[in-house]
């Protein structure tokens, strides 16, 4: 337990955050709070997993209780093809929109021998014609957990098993004079009543007060009947119960109690000092406690106890690190580049970051050779001037912008590229700040070429750390898809301008790049960092003396919501190319959530030729040109047809044919694309084989 030093009735927002780290979900205390007790000094889970702390002796008597469980999924099904399917644990989260939250999001499946990733399958948003017809809520029962298992013998070496909780993976979230997260209420309850006892037994003073972090809230207060009912009489009650609409405080008679009024009648309790603070949104999965809120608990919870006013926060242990021992090794270094590329943030027009990853890490020959336009593509011409082939990543990444500003702070939003907007309704939020004079298709055109624009991108930082946030949720919700999305940062329109919030600024959310089962990879955006990281390896791994004809190695911009990027590069080199390969998603139907009458292409058979898209079909004599070059190096390819558009669309109406070099994804334009790192391997192998191929 790690106590931080605060002013007297100041709040240390960062300490109360990290109360929203610990997994406990409903049930599962006994699994979940024993390792908590053995970082927590003093601290002692009992029977059902409540964790207490005596300090004092004598009478008075007192409980000073809070919830430190959490509504939870549980593994209902295990599938043939290795998914998940969950219900409910409990009643759960009376919040409209609980379960919908899921969909596309980071999840951690609670096993004995501690966490394994996964993530909420959804719906691809390429193929939302076909989903057109689906408006209603998403419940429970539509879910499907995908771990990065094929089977459910692939399930339980990875020692998930059948009724193992599931809940969500997020970092604690502070935002300015708030924190948000599951059960943000609750958990602030639960570190004041820690810091609570910090503070009582540092003082001393008369009686015995019993701190009590109880378990299974969601059954009714079952935790903390059990330990009132095998301790004896008390004299005074106090809860620190979960977070409402409005603030609760005041005696709450025992006959209001439910079950639990016999328990605390018979220790002589006739109720007990109720409070629950006032928290946005309750029972979302980013509900949001303010300071003031907290500040209030501490100082109401302290006149209830008869302890002095808190001045030392205590700090949650971390929660447990996700489970690594089914990881394939082999992938590591493929897997290390993607996660960089896709903890980078980068909207249409905003792409500076990735830049300068990208510029950064090409060998020394292709850096000295990169050319960088004022709109921020970038391109590495090599080999003879003769028979060009371009082949193509794109930076940007589905996400916002700011539209409006409100005087309460409420930040409007506009859609870039297509992002799924249920999947980002009720999640955490960022705005960014982008460096001043960064390349942009907001200012420019692609035209200039002046040095200037790569020395910028080589030295690009931003000017601070974005602000943190929440996107606006529905508290009533009759259908699955939000109005225009909104964000809240904690401030006002006032403040926000002060700070350099102007309309034009990109917003997303939190993302974090994870190693999923054995061989697969989830996070938000790889649509199109995967072909990015698959072209970087490339050239990392290219000689260029071995290229038989010209190669422009290419990332463009403002990909998402235009092909801005690509339409200026096609006008620079479009007359002279004679092909192009746009190195992009494959969106595979291999999910339960699609058909598999079109675009199917199974995770882990290898890389894709995307030969047929909404805006072209391939020839066949180019076709035959990459199964000739994968036959040669022997790497296995597939080929199909999907929706969506790619960069090389632009480069076609100036005559060089495109095609798409592809990885298989699942769960396009969503929070949670997932891929299997082997094929992501072979990509950059077969990118390498069609380079250097000595026919034209």
């Amino acid at each position: 337990l790690t106590p931080g030093a605060v002013h007297a009735q100041s709040v240390d927002l960062e300490a109360v955050a990290t109360w929203l780290g610990p997994d406990v979900a409903t049930g599962y205390e006994t699994r979940l709070t024993p390792r908590l007790a053995t970082a927590m000094p003093g601290w002692e889970a009992d029977h059902w997993g409540n964790l207490v702390r005596i300090v004092g002796g004598g009478s008075p008597r007192r409980i000073v209780a809070c919830a430190l469980d959490r509504p939870a999924l549980s593994a209902s099904q295990i599938t043939d093809d290795g998914y998940l399917r969950v219900h409910r644990i409990g009643r759960g989260s009376r919040h409209p929109l609980w379960d919908q939250a899921f969909e596309a999001q980071q999840v951690r499946v609670l096993t004995p021998s501690g966490p394994v990733a996964g993530v909420v399958a959804r719906s691809n948003g390429h193929f939302a014609q076909q989903h057109r017809d689906e408006t209603d809520v998403v419940s429970a029962d539509d879910l499907w957990v995908d771990v990065g298992a094929s089977s459910p013998a692939e399930v339980r070496a990875m020692g998930i098993g059948l009724l193992d909780p599931v809940v969500r993976h997020l970092p604690p979230w502070t935002l300015e004079g708030a924190v948000a997260g599951p059960g943000a209420g609750s958990r602030a309850g639960c570190s004041v009543v820690a810091s609570l006892a910090e503070a009582g037994a540092d003082a001393g003073g008369d009686g015995e007060i019993h701190f009590v972090l109880s378990a299974q809230e969601g059954f009714g207060w079952v935790g903390l009947s059990s330990y009132i009912a095998r301790n004896g009489a008390f004299d005074e009650l106090t809860i620190l119960a979960p977070g409402s609409t409005d603030r609760m405080e005041g005696e709450r008679a025992a006959e209001n109690f439910g079950r639990l009024q016999p328990v605390l009648r018979r220790a002589g309790l006739d109720g007990a000092t109720w409070l629950a603070p006032e928290v946005k949104s309750p029972g979302a999965h980013m509900e949001v406690v303010d300071e003031a809120e907290v500040a209030w608990l501490v100082q109401a919870a302290a006149r209830a106890t008869a302890i002095p006013v808190v001045e030392e926060w205590v700090s949650a242990p971390p929660p447990a690190g996700l489970r690594d021992g089914h990881f394939v090794t082999e992938l590591n270094e493929m897997a290390e580049v993607l996660t960089d590329l896709v903890e980078l943030y980068g909207v249409p027009g905003h792409e500076w970051a990735v830049r300068r990853y990208v510029l950064d890490n090409l060998p020394d020959w292709a850096r000295e050779r990169a050319v960088v336009d004022d709109i921020g593509n970038i391109w590495v011409a090599a080999g003879p001037d003769r028979d060009t082939t371009v082949f193509m990543a794109h930076l940007d990444e589905v996400g916002y912008e700011v539209e409006a500003i409100s005087p309460d702070g409420t930040v409007t939003l506009g859609r870039r590229g297509g992002a799924v907007s249920s999947a980002w309704e009720g999640q955490t939020a960022l705005l960014h700040f982008d460096p001043p004079g960064a390349p942009s298709t907001a200012r420019a055109e692609g035209m200039d070429t002046s040095p200037r624009w790569k020395a910028h991108s080589l030295e690009a930082t931003s000017s601070r750390e974005p602000l943190r946030g929440v996107f606006v949720t529905r508290d009533e919700a009759d259908e699955k898809n939000p109005p225009p999305e909104r964000a809240w940062f904690g401030l006002d329109g006032a403040a926000l301008q002060s700070l350099g919030v102007r309309t034009g600024m990109q917003v997303t959310s939190y993302k974090e790049g994870l190693r999923m089962g054995p061989t697969r990879f989830v996070a938000r955006a790889l649509d199109d960092r995967a072909g990015t990281t698959a072209l970087l390896t490339a050239i990392q791994a290219l000689d260029p003396d071995e290229l038989r004809s010209k190669v422009i190695f290419a990332w463009s911009v403002h990909e998402e919501g235009g092909l801005v990027g690509a339409g200026a590069m096609a006008r620079r080199f479009g007359p002279s190319a004679r092909r192009i390969y746009s190195i992009d998603t494959f969106v595979s139907s291999d999910t339960p959530l699609e058909s598999p009458h079109f675009a199917y292409a199974p995770l882990g058979a290898g890389p894709v030729l995307r030969a047929t898209e909404n805006s072209g079909v391939s020839p066949d004599r180019e076709r035959a040109r990459v199964f000739r070059a994968a036959s040669l190096e022997g790497i296995p390819l597939q080929m199909g047809l999907t929706q969506g558009g790619t960069d090389g669309t632009t480069f076609t109406f100036w005559g060089a044919p495109n095609q798409g070099l592809s990885w298989p994804g699942r769960y396009s334009h969503s929070p949670g694309e997932v891929l299997d790192l082997r094929d992501l391997v072979l990509l950059r192998d077969l990118i390498l084989a069609v380079a250097t191929l000595d026919s034209p």
